[in-house]
Parts: structure tokens; C-alpha cells; sequence
């Protein structure tokens, strides 16, 4: 466009990104999407979609040098050498933790969509009821009955496989085939239905892995490789999905090594009226405009951008007024749960590597349950028999050992908590002016931990998983519990808070700030509370939604 003029700018190329730029796109608007790292190509960019093992120096784990070189990423699993290059640089990309924190990032084209864990649920009006019911927080501005029709716009779409099974807590979606369950699985969600009279359900997980081919994409080849990226397109991310449809119409641009430092605000107009840009490879900076902004650099990072703009007329940033900018920070925290081995299917085995799990529905602070602490959790996990890579009992070299690993070895069964973290409004990041990161930008501070609420579910998380297993004849359970650093779940919500009141959030119920209606925060930023159940459909759903009115708002001049 001549002189960077758009209509409509999206910053971020992630899950929501991508469905901005699409929804956008097809409704006619010149839009530019803005990455601040390097571009990954569909398929050709995923340089190790089909290694094995074997086909790396370090057999695809990590070495002393990359620990010493990423001090976050070694916390967690990212950290290893199949797709080190999907992770953000720690060095470069620093940021301050008042208190622990893991902030796992992916800064290029697709941005976590490439990595994400693909578990999508819908939430239900005990969610988007929760924060009215027990007074934490501020009330949802929309509940489940006017997000439904973008949850089946956003499955349809995407992609979404799995069962319905009639659950209040957990509404049906417009699903593909599910995938199947192993047979000790199977066996576990009967004994459970049998167990706790259908007050506990053990299903499929509904994941962003299509069964059947959709628009160009083939259907899920049960590699278990997605955090690789597919060459089949078989789940869901920006490159298989809606990068392809947004590039379809025509109506787009993609700039990548684009990191966007502020958004520029007309304080006359009262609207927003471009975008300031720092190359990320020369250090220049240039300024693109639109009529239409959509702000989706990912929950944190798009907390930092509204707090670098606008400083002039609000000292705090862009949304500000209503002292909530950065505040009521969540993720899920987890790293509780229990496991055991399953004696009696020793003649059974199971078809792939199935990229999915079981999930059970939170069951706790559910119709007549009441517990000492409010909210609750879920749980994901699976079934399956130990391969080639086990250690056999003692025997550890020469052909014994390569004949016992020929074999597979026992069943086991495993479930793992997700649990809620409530709004606290002392949960909070801001800007450490003292440090800066390689492009000498001031970096985020976390100040963000869970607290008693948080520590008394953590207690039902791993006993109820015990109780379950043991009941249903695993052997040999063992119930586990990490610290539950927050961030582990990759699932930051909050910082720019929706809501009924400008006085008490960032924006109105339609992902408009407040104080510039022309700019839409439509990734983790916008939640109002955490649920327990993974928020990325949601993120689906909110961003077609906000496109949608963008759109028609636009026509009518009211933006």
C-alpha cells in the first residue's frame, strides 16, 4: 500500500493473529499483519518434520551448552533440540521475575499456533458465570449463548475432532470423528462412570488434529510430531489454516521482523491511527497506518505494547484509565496429578502415535459439591505401554536386552491436573525501565504466583487422582507434586481484562479498549478469569466475533 496506509493492521501472527488477519481479509479490508521475528513457510519451513530420534547430534535432547544459554526454557520440556529455533531467545529477549515465573514464547510467523498443545474446549456458564457467582474478579460482559455460534464458526473452521458427550460443564461442540481411546482407557472411563454413578467422566480429548481432510489439509497421520509443524497441515496453526485463507483473498500483507513498539493515538480524534515499527534486523523504525487496529503480540507482550503508548496523554499506556492495565494476570497451574501400571491387557496394543489424551471434566465446586476453596480443575492424561526406549529390569546389555526391547513393556495410566487460578488483582506485570532487551527496549517484570486458593485445590488435584486410579485397580500409584511455577501451563490470560465498566477494565464486551474504540485486544489479554479448561478456542471464537462488529462498525463510521 502507498505510504503504509491499511485499513486494518494486526499485530501478531499467532492463534488469534491469524484469525484477525483471515476474518479481516474476507471482508474486504487491505489489512497488514506485523511479526516481530523471522517467517516459517508452511512445510518448507519445517526443517525436522521428519526426523527421527537418531537424526540429531544429541538424539534430540538438550546439552550443557543449551542449559547455560536458555535459563527459562530449561525449566520445562521446550527446551531440546527438535525445534529449539521455535522458542524465543532468553538472552535476547529478557524479562524481570519479581517472582518466579516461565514465560515460554515463540516470536516468528505462526507464533505458538506451530507448538501449542491443540486441546480445545468451549466454555460453559458455569465459567463465564464464576467471577459474579463467588465475587473474585469482575463479571463476564457475555455468557455461552452469544459465544456459541463463534464457537461452531471457529471448530468448523479449524478443525476440532472429538466426542459429544452431553456434559453441561463441557458443551458439545461441531466436532470431527473423535479420536479412538486405548483399550486401558476405555476400560478406565467405564470404571469411572461405574464408580462415581456419572458424576466423574472420562473422555477423548477434543483436539485441533482434523480425522477427515478439511480445505486443502490432510487428515491427522498419528506421528505424534506436531510441536515440529506438519507437512500434512494436520492441526491447526496460523501457516495450515488461516494464513492460506487470508492470503486467498488477496487483502494481505505479512511483515515479519516487525516489532511493534507502540500504537499511535490522535488525541483530538480520540482513536488510533497507526502503528510505530522497529525492525528487528536494521534497527529503523517505520510507521504503518489504518483505520482499524488488532492488537494479538500474545497476552504480556501485548500488555507491553499498550504500556508503551499513548504515555503523553495517559502515563501508564493506551487503556490504562482504569488502573487495571497489567493487572489480573493467570495462567493454569499444574504439575499435580498421579500414575500407575494396568495388569490385564497384556495381549493388546494400540494403532500409532495418537497425537491426544483422555480428559476429565472438573467435577469439584460442581452442582452439590462444595469444597473450602472455589473454582476447580480438570485433568489430561492417557494410557498406553512403555516402547524400545524403557529399561528393562536387570537387563542391560547384549541380545537379552534387544530381545526384551523387541516386546513392549506394561500399560500404564497417568492424569495430570489443570487447575483455575483466580484474578487477583496484585497478579501483575509492568515495565522494568532499569533493564532492556537487544533492541533496547524497556522488558516486562512478573510479579504473578498462586496463592491459598490455589494451594488448597492443589491438595484435592493429587488426592482425587490417587482415589480414581486406586479405584479403578491401577497398580502401583503414585501420586506426584512440582512447586506449580506459574507459566508452565503456557496459558496467560488477563492483563487488559474485558468488561462491563471502563472504570474496571480495559475493554468493553466486544474487545474494544475503552479509550480508543478503533483497537481490538483479542488474545489472552481480554479474559476475565482463567476456567480450567485450555483457553485457545476462545481466543478462536472472541477474535471472529470482534472482527465481525470491527467490520460493521466501520461501515456504519462509528470507528
Amino acid at each position: 500500500m502507498a505510504d503504509n496506509v491499511y485499513d486494518a493492521i494486526v499485530i501478531g501472527s499467532g492463534i488469534s493473529g491469524g484469525w484477525a488477519a483471515k476474518e479481516l481479509c474476507e471482508k474486504g479490508l487491505k489489512t497488514i499483519m506485523l511479526e516481530r521475528g523471522r517467517n516459517i513457510e508452511h512445510v518448507k519451513g519445517y526443517v525436522n518434520a521428519n526426523k527421527e530420534a537418531w537424526d540429531y547430534p544429541h538424539r534430540g535432547r538438550r546439552t550443557q551448552e543449551m542449559i547455560k544459554e536458555y535459563p527459562v526454557l530449561k525449566r520445562d520440556y521446550p527446551l531440546n533440540e527438535t525445534n529449539l529455533d521455535y522458542w524465543a531467545n532468553d538472552q535476547d529477549s529478557p524479562y524481570t521475575e519479581i517472582k518466579p515465573f516461565d514465560w515460554f514464547r515463540g516470536y516468528h510467523v505462526g507464533g505458538r499456533s506451530l507448538m501449542w498443545g491443540r486441546q480445545s474446549y468451549r466454555w460453559s456458564d458455569h465459567d463465564f458465570e464464576a467471577n459474579a457467582r463467588d465475587g473474585h474478579g469482575v463479571d463476564w460482559p457475555v455468557r455461552y449463548k452469544e459465544i456459541a455460534p463463534w464457537y461452531d464458526y471457529a471448530e468448523k473452521f479449524a478443525g476440532i475432532s472429538g466426542n459429544r458427550d452431553g456434559l453441561d460443564i463441557l458443551p458439545d461442540g461441531q466436532f470431527m470423528p473423535p479420536m479412538d481411546m486405548t483399550c486401558v482407557e476405555k476400560d478406565f472411563s467405564t470404571r469411572m462412570k461405574d464408580l462415581f454413578k456419572g458424576s466423574r467422566h472420562v473422555i477423548i480429548g477434543r483436539t485441533a488434529n482434523i480425522t477427515e481432510p478439511l480445505e486443502g489439509r490432510t487428515n491427522c497421520q498419528f506421528r505424534n510430531k506436531c510441536w515440529l509443524g506438519c507437512p500434512f497441515g494436520a492441526y491447526f496453526s496460523t501457516q495450515s489454516s488461516t494464513l492460506p485463507a487470508a492470503m486467498k483473498t488477496g487483502n494481505l500483507t505479512v511483515r515479519p521482523w516487525a516489532i511493534v513498539t507502540k500504537i499511535l493515538y490522535d488525541k483530538d480524534k480520540k482513536r488510533a491511527i497507526g502503528v510505530e515499527v522497529l525492525d528487528a534486523e536494521t534497527n529503523k523504525t517505520y510507521t504503518y497506518n489504518a483505520k482499524i487496529i488488532f492488537l494479538n503480540a500474545s497476552t504480556f507482550n501485548s500488555a507491553w505494547v499498550l504500556m508503551n503508548s499513548a504515555t503523553d496523554i495517559w502515563p501508564d499506556g493506551l487503556g490504562s484509565s482504569s488502573g487495571e492495565l497489567g493487572h489480573n494476570v493467570m495462567d493454569h497451574h499444574l504439575g499435580v496429578g498421579a500414575g500407575g501400571t494396568v495388569e490385564g491387557f497384556e495381549d493388546k496394543y494400540y494403532y500409532g502415535r495418537r497425537a491426544n489424551g483422555i480428559y476429565i471434566p472438573q467435577f469439584r465446586n460442581v452442582g452439590q459439591d462444595k469444597r473450602d476453596y472455589v473454582r476447580g480443575f480438570g485433568y489430561q492424561g492417557g494410557g498406553g505401554r512403555a516402547g524400545y526406549m524403557r529399561s528393562p529390569e536387570e537387563i542391560s546389555l547384549g541380545i537379552d536386552l534387544k530381545e526384551a526391547l523387541s516386546e513392549p513393556g506394561p500399560w500404564s495410566l497417568h492424569i495430570g491436573g489443570f487447575g483455575e487460578t483466580l484474578p487477583y488483582h496484585e497478579n501483575k506485570v509492568t515495565l522494568d525501565k532499569t533493564r532492556k532487551d537487544k533492541w533496547g527496549l524497556n522488558i516486562l517484570a512478573m510479579d504473578i504466583e498462586y496463592k491459598d486458593n490455589e494451594k488448597k485445590m492443589r491438595l484435592d488435584m493429587k488426592n482425587d487422582a490417587i482415589e480414581m486410579l486406586t479405584s479403578a485397580g491401577v497398580k502401583n500409584v503414585k501420586g506426584y507434586e512440582g512447586n506449580g511455577t506459574l507459566g508452565r501451563g503456557i496459558h496467560e490470560m488477563g492483563s487488559a481484562r474485558m468488561g462491563k465498566d471502563p472504570k474496571t477494565s480495559v475493554l468493553n464486551k466486544w474487545n474494544q479498549v475503552w479509550d480508543a474504540p478503533n483497537v481490538f485486544v483479542t488474545d489472552g489479554s481480554f479474559m476475565v478469569s482463567a476456567s480450567c479448561v485450555n483457553p485457545s478456542l476462545s481466543y478462536m471464537a472472541f477474535t471472529a466475533r470482534a472482527a465481525d462488529h470491527a467490520v460493521s462498525e466501520l461501515k456504519k463510521g462509528n470507528i
